[in-house]
């Protein structure tokens, strides 16, 4: 008899979020030890895409685990596509050392780990579910002033997390370090059985949430899903070491000297990283 196929066991893989406007060449360049697995939402002829593009990188991560439950890898490295970006916790904000240094035996040991160590934005305190104003709550006036506002996740969590774990208790304080970039283990990707990331899928799918409120709520929902305390802000000097290695820094609990500064926009200049945010040559070497 010929025996059944298998995938040959893989220790370590990454998984990116990606657009068709992005460039993931990065990855298959610095990292094709980890077996890129590179997921284009808005091309459905791609080798790598997901149901629908809606709800951001969240559809892409919960494909991908639906896709490989019964196959997965010791460790998954969930990303985005392009190697800069604002949120990256390098001074640089590049997600390359960022990666390099990133502990994976740490990971094996912690089961969740955020790549990000910074707290500027998400701890210590992002939502608060029951004192948040909804905007589908309140009179005419109250939802007019809400409309006003940003969009924001903030209003709409305690609904969506009950439809999306209806077994848990929403909790009163919601905090974690953004922006949707995270490593887990193949365990604790398996705390939860598979129907059960069908489940959170098509919710995705089918909430009429706009694409930025429903990828916000899972981007604030997944160190919950996987085992962590709904307020989950380690200090940043026991985070930059324990997952990253960098030990000797100066740091408060929310930052270290040196590694990251919020930017004033979310999209990084023209030229970046040789030229900073007034064209200026910011005598960068890469790394």
């Amino acid at each position: 008899a010929t025996p059944a196929h298998t995938t040959p066991h893989r220790e370590t893989e990454i998984v990116l979020a990606s657009t068709t406007r992005e460039d993931p060449s990065w990855v298959y360049q610095y990292f094709s030890h980890w077996n890129p697995q590179v997921y284009i939402t808005d091309d459905p002829l791609a080798p790598l895409t997901v149901p629908k593009n809606k709800g951001r990188e969240a559809m892409v991560y919960l494909t991908y685990i639906i896709d490989h439950y019964d196959n997965l890898p010791d460790t998954v490295i969930f990303a985005h596509a392009s190697r800069f970006q604002w949120h990256n916790d390098d001074p640089d904000y590049d997600i390359l050392p960022t990666l390099r240094n990133f502990r994976l035996p740490y990971v094996r040991e912690a089961g969740y780990v955020n790549l990000r160590c910074v707290w500027v934005i998400g701890c210590p305190a992002e939502i608060r579910p029951f004192e948040d104003e909804d905007p589908e709550d309140g009179d005419e006036k109250q939802r007019e002033e809400a409309a006003k506002k940003p969009v924001s996740a903030k209003g709409v969590f305690r609904r969506a997390f009950q439809e999306l774990l209806p077994e848990i208790p929403v909790p009163k304080l919601v905090a974690v370090s953004c922006c949707s970039q995270f490593a887990v283990t193949n365990d604790t990707i398996r705390r939860h059985s598979k129907e059960r990331y069908v489940r959170f899928r098509n919710w995705l799918l089918d909430t009429p949430l706009e694409d930025s409120l429903s990828g916000r709520v899972m981007e604030f929902s997944w160190h919950i899903i996987f085992g962590k305390e709904a307020y989950h802000c380690p200090s940043a000097k026991e985070c930059y070491c324990n997952v990253f290695g960098l030990c000797d820094l100066s740091c408060s609990d929310s930052s270290c000297d040196g590694r990251y500064i919020l930017p004033p926009y979310a999209t990084l200049p023209e030229g970046w990283p040789k030229l900073g945010w007034n064209h200026e040559d910011r005598g960068y070497i890469e790394p």
